[in-house]
């Protein structure tokens, strides 16, 4: 068995597949009336299905999970989420670990958390 993809909730579907595409350079594979297959293995789908599915309420920054990205060029990524999206809401802004790898973390317009650092 493996692990084919990771499935995020969204409000506006075409809003957060220019999110993904514009920052991460993600393509669209399958668009499925509400449910959009990136590549790189992440699905976004409609939130009115999600809780249709659920029966329960969707909690934006609930901070129970994440995106994880890496960027070598991490600054210019930093430059790119400023000029694209200028409204974004931090967890924190470009630091550095005890162990010397530089990340950012902050929501999608969706309150998704995501981490972009740099490798390893």
């Amino acid at each position: 068995m493996k692990l084919k993809n990771v499935l995020i909730v969204v409000k506006d579907i075409e809003k957060a597949r220019q999110f993904y595409h514009d920052l991460f350079g993600l393509e669209l594979i399958l668009d499925n009336d509400g449910n959009m297959i990136l590549t790189e293995g992440l699905v976004l789908q409609e939130e009115k299905y999600w809780t249709e599915f659920l029966g329960r309420e969707i909690i934006p920054e609930n901070n129970s999970s994440e995106l994880y990205f890496e960027e070598s060029d991490i600054e210019g990524f930093v430059e790119k989420l400023e000029r694209c999206y200028p409204e974004v809401k931090y967890v924190n802004r470009l630091m550095t670990h005890s162990w010397g790898q530089k990340v950012i973390r902050f929501y999608d317009p969706d309150g998704n958390l995501i981490e972009v650092g740099t490798p390893v």
